[in-house]
């Protein structure tokens, strides 16, 4: 069966194992039980089981972490598929892959917890139980199909969460979000808290635990992919900035295309990222290798987010990618 060309603007990356053999050949192939050093895994894609593989690696070497796990759901992951399970198995699942990564984790170190409407009600106070929970974010994610006797389900949340109650990285400035001004306020004919430019009148404000500012990847953007729960790169974006700081090392055990590991290089930190797929590993050395060519991240420019439709949050910029620092 001959496959289908692409459009000239599609960019998604969807190639065949085969096709991408020398990205395939990058990663770090785990099969048996072996020890891993931090040097073996630093900024690499390790290809293998999640949970066999985070027995391997050393202690306390993660500052932040960022879970995307499977949601409860029928899934089929490109030939990997994910089962549903009863909600008391789905909880043990949970709990298994939490204590494997909190071994992992530094004592002030942060993690992100995806999940959707359903899954939330599980993870919720398994986290919880085994960090302090520190707030709840809920995102708009746009896609989805409607239903006929329902709400169309287009929110999934994620779960902040840290080791410590209070010794943890939380960089407000660093994820401000740039907004329009509608009414804007002067005194003595001068802008109040806001700014004035040739795009329009704007003011960077705190970010809230709501998110509506996000695209969902689709097929005209470079980082898109055929991977069929992608997380937006300006999504991990921000979790990375708040949460940690340059020459940091982001985790990821669930790292599907490779969202987190791309984003984390882009933004100056180091990654280490675990897949079972070999498919999407590739596509993720793919998108790593593109990230030294183009460091930009839609919807964040001139350090700071834009909100969606705003003109410049469609902007894109090649920016030179901050040094990324080594520990060896």
């Amino acid at each position: 069966m001959t496959k289908k060309k692409k459009a000239p603007r599609n960019k998604t990356i969807d190639f065949s194992l085969e096709e991408g053999k020398v990205y395939a050949d990058r990663c770090l192939k785990f099969e048996d039980p072996v020890t891993l050093s931090l040097q073996q895994v630093l900024n690499r894609t390790i290809c293998g089981d999640s949970f066999d593989v985070m027995d391997s690696l050393p202690s306390n070497f993660v500052d932040l972490c960022i879970v995307d796990p499977p949601y409860n759901l029928e899934k089929d992951y490109h030939g990997k598929k994910f089962a549903k399970q009863s909600e008391e198995d789905y909880a043990r699942y949970t709990e298994e892959w939490i204590q494997k990564v909190k071994r992992l984790l530094k004592p002030n170190a942060s993690i992100y917890v995806c999940c959707d409407w359903v899954t939330s009600m599980i993870i919720g106070p398994i986290i919880s139980s085994s960090f302090h929970l520190q707030n709840r974010i809920t995102w708009q994610r746009e896609k989805g199909r409607g239903a006929k006797r329902n709400w169309k389900n287009s929110m999934e949340d994620i779960y902040f969460a840290t080791n410590s109650p209070s010794d943890y990285t939380f960089n407000l400035d660093a994820v401000k979000i740039r907004r329009k001004v509608i009414a804007p306020y002067r005194v003595n004919g001068k802008p109040k808290d806001w700014e004035e430019t040739e795009s329009g009148n704007f003011r960077n404000t705190h970010p809230s635990n709501f998110w509506d500012d996000i695209s969902v990847p689709y097929w005209s953007m470079p980082e898109n992919t055929a991977h069929p729960t992608q997380k937006p790169e300006k999504l991990i974006a921000k979790l990375v900035l708040a949460s940690s700081n340059e020459g940091d090392i982001v985790f990821d055990p669930f790292l599907g295309s490779g969202t987190t590991s791309v984003t984390a290089k882009k933004l100056g930190r180091n990654f280490v990222g675990i897949e079972q797929n070999h498919l999407y590993c590739a596509w993720a050395e793919k998108r790593l290798e593109m990230a030294d060519l183009d460091s930009s991240i839609q919807g964040y420019v001139d350090g700071v987010f834009w909100e969606r439709n705003t003109g410049a949050e469609q902007k894109r910029v090649s920016s030179r990618r901050p040094s990324q620092t080594s520990l060896f």
